[in-house]
């Protein structure tokens, strides 16, 4: 892309919000998919184009000049209306969308995100997409900053001020043990087996661990991991039990065929997956996705699992 000086470019004032957010030159060229080196042009030139500093360089993390900060505010202004512009344009004929950034929990990375992305690509042969996978709250970050139009994650609680949210699926908490491990008095069982316990530093392990709590279920454990693939290697080998959601298990499902999947022997509780995008940018977009992202849970998860664990007919469903 050619360089600008002398005037204010709208992707100079992008670059110029996303080291700010980012705090980090690196990290914005990363988000915006550019070398650092232009980043760092692009700051440069719109410095001179205002006539002041923007950010200062000797900070670590960068920061903000006072200057940056009254224009920062101005920035985000000029970007809403630009994304809504772009959004209204495209709105009669979504095969004129130039970029799409969508943010997909990891629980479908497999399946259901390849087969969304198959379809829009189809559908909008015009559009460039991005995709970012991670943790919800990570997810939301990124939303609030901007990074990403939509993103697909665990419902966290009430969406903020100026976000329309879609509520996709609806599924429970499950047992995962060692196979034939526990007998008929399953919840005296597995007060004597170690947790193998879901990190408390993402959204639903502190789900899990707020309602054991509510339970008054005091647990030994001695592992907390974050990858559903570890706590189920480790389920299989005895090690302990954990508990998850069915979404949690396709994730790692190799070694489905050596625990059991079972009700929470104790008063259950849900989870909700949801579609969250900024309020009034993308138009019909945010419904016209979530949309095609119920067929494809419904076809893709929804179906083989009520097949393979028909109690779970009532209790995980499409919204």
């Amino acid at each position: 892309m050619g360089e600008t000086t002398g005037r204010i470019t709208l992707w100079g004032v992008e670059v110029f919000a996303a080291i700010a957010d980012e705090r980090s030159i690196s990290a914005a060229a990363r988000r915006l998919g550019a070398s650092p080196s232009s980043v760092s042009q692009q700051l440069a030139n719109l410095e001179t184009a205002v006539g002041t500093s923007l950010i200062d360089r000797s900070a670590r993390p960068l920061t903000c000049t006072p200057a940056g900060e009254l224009f920062r505010r101005r920035a985000l202004a000029i970007l809403n209306e630009a994304e809504q512009a772009r959004a209204e344009l495209a709105a009669a004929d979504m095969t004129r969308l130039s970029r799409f950034r969508i943010g997909m929990i990891e629980d479908f990375d497999a399946d259901v995100t390849p087969a969304l992305l198959t379809e829009l690509a189809h559908d909008w042969p015009r559009t460039q997409f991005l995709l970012e996978t991670g943790a919800s709250h990570r997810l939301f970050d990124q939303l609030e900053a901007r990074a990403l139009d939509l993103v697909v994650s665990a419902d966290m609680g009430e969406a903020a001020e100026g976000q329309e949210v879609h509520p996709l699926l609806e599924e429970p908490f499950v047992a995962a043990v060692p196979r034939g491990r526990l007998g008929e008095n399953r919840l005296e069982e597995l007060r004597a087996l170690p947790l193998v316990q879901y990190s408390a530093r993402h959204f639903m392990g502190r789900q899990i661990a707020s309602h054991l709590a509510t339970q008054d279920l005091r647990l030994s454990h001695r592992f907390e991991l974050d990858s559903y693939h570890a706590i189920l290697s480790m389920v299989a080998a005895g090690a302990g039990w954990t508990i998850l959601t069915p979404l949690g298990v396709l994730r790692a499902q190799r070694f489905v065929g050596d625990v059991d999947i079972i009700e929470l022997p104790f008063p259950t509780f849900t989870r909700r997956i949801t579609l969250t995008a900024r309020r009034g940018v993308l138009g019909d977009l945010p419904g016209d996705v979530a949309r095609r992202m119920k067929r494809h849970l419904g076809e893709m998860i929804i179906t083989p699992f009520h097949e393979r664990m028909p109690w779970l007919a009532d209790k995980m469903r499409v919204l």
